[in-house]
């Protein structure tokens, strides 16, 4: 009896424990968004947090419309851009599944309508973003051709290739545009119909479509930015502004899906319960990086460092992802090897959520964040665990006694910067202090390092040795209009 008792009273603390965590979870991760929205002055935000297989998490901020002060709830429907192609890449597998195509195939066994040189360019390296196309897009973004197919088609069949298939990576849409053609074709029904029932209807998405700022879109968190392409150049000028977004439906393999996040959990979850896609190879497929002809992967930038079949990835040792993002505003990242995924989207073009998603997951997975070393290479992490030990004393002799002690440890000026100021955001201005001095030690005969040591001497009020480290900045590149304006302003 005293058994029965003894374990019932575990289960019963067990099971409070856990509801004790998760709520202070959520609390943090609420707290942790408020502040990020409030740093990035993101109007409305949706999240949706998926683990082991259901959703643990679903909270909504800000607002969907900010003329009409209307508040996000769980129903606003917001655009997820490009995260459309993770769409495309499940609808590929599905065909493969059915025998209708392997995504080794040569695209000429489906497109005849193509130049030569296009022949030998795979369905794969058409998902991955490695076929070397030209881009049926402009350099501001708008499709060629007035939003005509015919005329889009003609126009990109007679540009030049920008490189021959599997050589490297290049962001492309016009692969999309040839995918969508060949789900129609082998499908029996126009691409965005075969996603809608092989997809959408299948994971219950009644509140997902495709559509553009033409459509009415039920519950629309419409669109805001702080970027605008001047002469071809994306630069952000810090005020809000409406956007708006048309995308013929030819080009809705590229972009053009509306969802929420709590209908994109539903379909994450379908995809990984075998719903969508029967074989788990398939789902490992798609997650898995494409390699180049060299044999290396590439994709956007050092995070989502690499792109599998319509999914970027973020390739790394610790807690890879597969990573849909969408039009700097919204993005998604499934953690295969934690059974975690997490959605954000956002009304604000230039939010970049995939930038901060690794911090929400660092609620479940302490290791994953920031304050704790995640993110930081295996070099940089055998500094930062030898200088917490020293208390960040003596910075330049345990840097030597890592080095001598280890054959491969290098590091670089960006990377040591880089984590001066992650110590700054997370206000240890001291501890920065010393990592900008040791990179000035480091290295001595660039500007940039002896400017980011002046601005956290001037942060902790050391104004006198501010100015004789804004001064060397200055002698080591005279254009530093930083250093210049600070020195001018002492004057």
């Amino acid at each position: 009896m005293k058994s029965s008792l003894y374990i019932i009273l575990l289960l019963f603390v067990s099971t409070l424990s856990q509801q004790l965590f998760a709520q202070s979870t959520s609390d943090s991760i609420d707290h942790f968004i408020k502040q990020k929205m409030k740093q990035m002055n993101i109007p409305g935000l949706q999240l949706a947090v998926i683990k082991n297989g259901r959703l643990e998490k679903s909270a909504y901020y800000g607002f969907s419309n900010i003329e009409h002060h209307v508040a996000t709830n769980s129903k606003s429907t917001f655009s997820i851009n490009s995260m459309t192609k993770a769409f495309v890449g499940v609808a590929i597998m599905q065909l493969q599944e059915r025998g209708k195509l392997k995504v080794d195939d040569a695209i000429s066994k489906y497109i005849l309508d193509i130049p030569d040189e296009w022949k030998s360019i795979t369905i794969k390296q058409l998902l991955s973003n490695t076929s070397g196309l030209p881009n049926n897009i402009d350099e501001k973004e708008q499709v060629l051709g007035d939003g005509t197919e015919d005329r889009n088609w003609e126009i990109v069949k007679k540009l030049s290739m920008q490189f021959k298939p599997g050589e490297r990576f290049s962001y492309n849409q016009t692969g999309y545009y040839i995918l969508g053609r060949i789900i129609t074709q082998l499908s029996g029904k126009h691409f965005t119909n075969f996603i809608e029932d092989n997809q959408f209807k299948v994971a219950d998405m009644s509140a997902t479509q495709f559509g553009d700022s033409n459509d009415i879109i039920p519950n629309s968190a419409g669109a805001y930015s702080t970027i605008v392409n001047i002469d071809g150049k994306w630069i952000n000028d810090g005020k809000l502004h409406n956007a708006f977004a048309i995308f013929p439906l030819f080009f809705r393999t590229a972009t053009g899906i509306i969802s929420t996040s709590e209908e994109l959990a539903k379909w994450l979850i379908a995809l990984q319960s075998g719903k969508l896609l029967r074989n788990k190879n398939s789902v490992k497929a798609l997650f898995t990086s494409v390699k180049l002809n060299d044999g290396h992967i590439d994709g956007f930038n050092k995070l989502t460092n690499g792109y599998a079949l319509g999914w970027p990835t973020v390739v790394r040792d610790e807690h890879p992802a597969a990573a849909p993002v969408g039009g700097m505003r919204s993005a998604l990242f499934v953690y295969p090897e934690d059974n975690l995924s997490i959605v954000v989207l956002t009304n604000l073009q230039g939010a970049n959520p995939e930038w901060f998603i690794d911090e929400i997951a660092g609620y479940y997975f302490p290791d994953m964040k920031v304050k704790n070393g995640f993110g930081l290479s295996k070099n940089l992490k055998l500094l930062r665990q030898g200088l917490i030990k020293n208390k960040f004393q003596n910075s330049f002799k345990i840097y030597s006694r890592i080095k001598c002690n280890n054959k491969d440890f290098e590091l670089s000026e960006d990377e040591i910067n880089s984590w001066g100021y992650q110590l700054i955001e997370q206000n240890k201005k001291r501890e920065a202090l010393q990592v900008f001095q040791l990179n000035t030690l480091l290295f001595p005969n660039s500007a940039n390092v002896y400017d980011s040591y002046a601005e956290t001497l001037e942060l902790e009020g050391n104004r006198k040795e501010a100015i004789i480290n804004y001064k060397k900045s200055l002698e080591l590149n005279p254009e530093n209009s930083h250093a210049r304006q600070f020195l001018e302003n002492k004057k």
